[in-house]
């Protein structure tokens, strides 16, 4: 049994409908790249699954149970956890209290503030600084490691690497392996297609609301999946 298990849903902003009967699978531990260019329905697709918009239609089941509806806070307390776009730090709160923050469902796991200042080394000596001092590099970091200390079974990821220097944002994919390693299953929303397909076990491209094309990121035609991104495929 999968996972998440995302069936036939549809989400909408008032008449505008953003989600149109998408389907995916993500198992325990693997890391899912989903793709698409701008407007395609990613970050709609994964405020659907951690409970910040409704869904009008379909099923989403986590662990096999239907958590479609339930409360975004409730699902932090299941174990799914989201970093946003533009990371939404506490600016003045310091490193370690974001972090603290991150903490507060309780759940048991390996993530800790220590291990995540060995996945994020460059914290440690930032650990007392304010968010708002940080680089923006630092602020990601900050904001995965705040949502890692909840120790979810599933972490969201809206494009980590927006508005980032190519160094930080190698750095930064750099680490996640080692939280797929640790047993968390990643969903990642990225629109840079090789980044996506480098670090992903399987990749969903979504366009205009539906997905395009899904396949395992090794083997998966990168034309075909270059034609689906921009839609060329129709």
């Amino acid at each position: 049994m999968a996972l998440l298990d995302v069936e036939n849903i549809s989400a909408s902003y008032g008449l505008f409908q953003a989600l149109r009967g998408i389907s995916l699978t993500a198992e325990e531990g693997e890391t899912l790249a989903i793709v698409g260019a701008n407007g395609a329905g990613k970050t709609t697709l994964l405020r659907a699954i951690c409970g910040a918009l409704p869904a009008s239609e379909g099923r989403i089941l986590f662990d096999g149970e239907d958590i479609a509806g339930q409360p975004a806070s409730q699902l932090v307390q299941r174990g799914i956890a989201m970093v946003p776009e533009g990371r939404r730090l506490f600016p003045s709160l310091t490193v370690e209290d974001n972090l603290i923050i991150g903490s507060y469902p309780k759940r048991k796991g390996v993530w800790t503030k220590d291990k995540v200042y060995e996945l994020f080394p460059e914290l440690v000596k930032r650990r007392m600084n304010r968010g708002l001092d940080l680089s923006g590099g630092e602020q990601q970091m900050v904001a995965i490691g705040r949502a890692l200390m909840s120790n979810p079974r599933l972490i969201l990821m809206d494009e980590i690497s927006l508005g980032l220097a190519p160094i930080v944002v190698n750095q930064i994919y750099r680490s996640l392996p080692d939280i797929s390693a640790a047993g968390t299953t990643v969903l990642l929303v990225e629109q840079d297609l090789n980044r996506a397909l480098s670090v992903s076990d399987h990749v969903t491209c979504l366009l205009e609301g539906h997905v395009e094309l899904a396949g395992v990121s090794r083997e998966i035609d990168r034309q075909a999946l270059i034609d689906a991104y921009f839609g060329a495929s129709q």
